[in-house]
């Protein structure tokens, strides 16, 4: 029921107030992280080498009653297949998100 709550807050937020929303995605994100608010942003962005996913390779390969590839569940690989818009480190992000608003102020939603 939250992440219903918490995707419902965030459409309100998104569409109907107008406004921009960046999500970062850092080690580990993991479970309702990742199938709600954390891939509902006008921005994706995650942190090189982190590992994101909705379940753990193990559960997964359990479930599916398969192996799935190794590093399947790191950004560089989810990035490749177009889960996210950009990686970036830590250090430079500030500067990275600062373009990102006074690109948004310059051209609104």
């Amino acid at each position: 029921m939250q992440m219903a709550k918490i995707s419902s807050a965030l459409y309100e937020y998104q569409k109907k107030k107008r406004l921009f929303y960046v999500s970062i995605l850092t080690s580990p994100t993991t479970g309702g992280v990742t199938a709600s608010f954390g891939m509902l942003g006008d921005i994706i962005i995650a942190e090189p080498d982190a590992y994101i996913a909705f379940a753990g390779k193990r559960v997964i390969e359990q479930t599916l009653n398969t192996t799935i590839p190794e590093g399947s569940q790191v950004a560089e690989y989810l990035f490749q297949k177009g889960l996210f818009d950009s990686i970036v480190p830590r250090n430079p992000l500030k500067g990275v998100l600062s373009e990102l608003f006074q690109l948004h102020a310059f051209f609104p939603l």
